[in-house]
């Protein structure tokens, strides 16, 4: 039982490990993927992240992207912002999101519920920043069941705890959209609406500017001309962006990738080590083998026989346990990075993880019988 259950938790461990792996590389492809962009420009120091850090290094924003909209190989160019803002239903319970800001509308990104902008970004007004606010924002369903709103609701919204008060927002629509691409709770507004509301209006800061090719256009080509038109920004297509961003995770792979291979050794040795002593107990049997003339190998291919056997029924008890572990960790990964759905268990982790198992089994048995029958002699029969 003790072999079966090693087996079971090494193949446990791989196979959640595999599943976390897969979930990061899987979730942002996605994410990026939804986004509907082709091309990213942004310049160095972009943080992201739910507590405000975020550093917003485009200038003049607005104006980059009507440039980029000139040129006959781009459809759309759209400045993006994010800050960190306080948002509440009441001026002393205040709680602090990300603040994304969009040109125009909501775009293609689908509303749980609500209709969206009504104005757009009208507020900007050419640059003046003198055209009505609308004071509409959308928000997430974290954010509206944390201050139990819904639409035609209002936030208060500001920069700081302060200044929050001084402004309502009414809530237009619901969407997680936002929210699981960045995640972490945020509200969305037109992006002059955001700038005004924190201050970056005399400088039009943006984090991106996202850009949508022709349709005949290479993404690839028409970044190369973009990069070497504005050699003072970062531009990328969207799968460098995306593996930009992966870069910065990379110690976190890889310490994923190490502990993935330290539960394969720990599994080893402890079915090893097990399988070793479930050997020692049959010394007298392998010991008579011997004596009729059976070779080390043969009984070593024994003893793997059943190594084979113990590993078929651990893996299995470790496949079995890995949906209800998954199921568990994936809840907890929801509420700590605010992802869904970020353990992946495609067939391909199960059928690693079996033949794992088998290998593991049948390699510590064969070891085990190996090492027993070297030592087996007839002087330990009993006569």
């Amino acid at each position: 039982m003790f072999v079966v259950l090693s087996i079971a938790l090494a193949v446990l461990a791989v196979t959640l490990l595999a599943s976390v792996g897969l979930g990061v590389l899987q979730t942002g492809e996605e994410r990026f993927d939804r986004a509907g962009q082709d091309i990213w420009i942004t310049a160095d120091g972009v943080e992201l992240t739910a507590t405000g850090g975020i550093e917003n290094p485009i200038t003049d924003s607005h104006r980059l992207a009507a440039d980029l909209e000139r040129r006959d190989d781009v459809r759309t160019a759209s400045p993006l912002a994010f800050h960190g803002v306080y948002v509440g239903t009441e001026p002393d319970d205040l709680e602090l999101v990300t603040g994304l800001g969009v040109p125009n509308t909501h775009g293609d990104l689908s509303l749980e519920r609500g209709t969206g902008f009504s104005e757009g970004d009208s507020h900007y007004a050419n640059g003046t920043y003198d055209g009505p606010m609308s004071q509409e924002i959308l928000i997430d369903p974290q954010t509206a069941d944390r201050f139990d709103v819904d639409v035609g609701d209002t936030l208060y919204v500001g920069s700081s705890r302060s200044s929050a008060t001084e402004r309502e927002f009414e809530v237009v629509g619901i969407s997680s959209a936002y929210s699981q691409f960045l995640g972490s709770s945020t509200v969305t507004m037109p992006l002059s609406e955001l700038q005004t509301v924190t201050g970056t209006t005399g400088t039009d800061r943006a984090t991106y500017v996202t850009v949508t090719t022709a349709e005949d256009a290479n993404r690839a080509a028409v970044s190369e001309s973009i990069q070497q038109s504005y050699p003072e920004y970062d531009v990328r297509t969207s799968e460098e962006q995306f593996e930009s961003l992966l870069s910065e995770y990379l110690l976190i792979l890889a310490s994923g990738a190490t502990l993935v291979v330290l539960a394969l050794i720990a599994g080893i040795a402890m079915t090893v080590n097990t399988l070793v002593l479930v050997a020692v107990q049959q010394r007298e049997e392998l010991a008579a083998l011997r004596a009729i003339g059976l070779s080390r190998g043969f009984l070593a291919g024994l003893v793997g026989g059943q190594g084979l056997t113990l590993g078929l029924i651990g893996g299995l008890l470790g496949l079995l346990a890995t949906p209800v572990f998954a199921f568990g960790l994936d809840r907890v990964a929801a509420r700590v990075v605010g992802f869904d759905d970020l353990l992946r268990t495609p067939p391909e982790v199960y059928v690693g993880g079996l033949v794992i198992a088998v290998g593991i089994g049948t390699l510590g048995a064969i070891v085990a019988g190996w090492r027993v029958a070297r030592d087996a002699r007839v002087d330990t029969l009993h006569v």
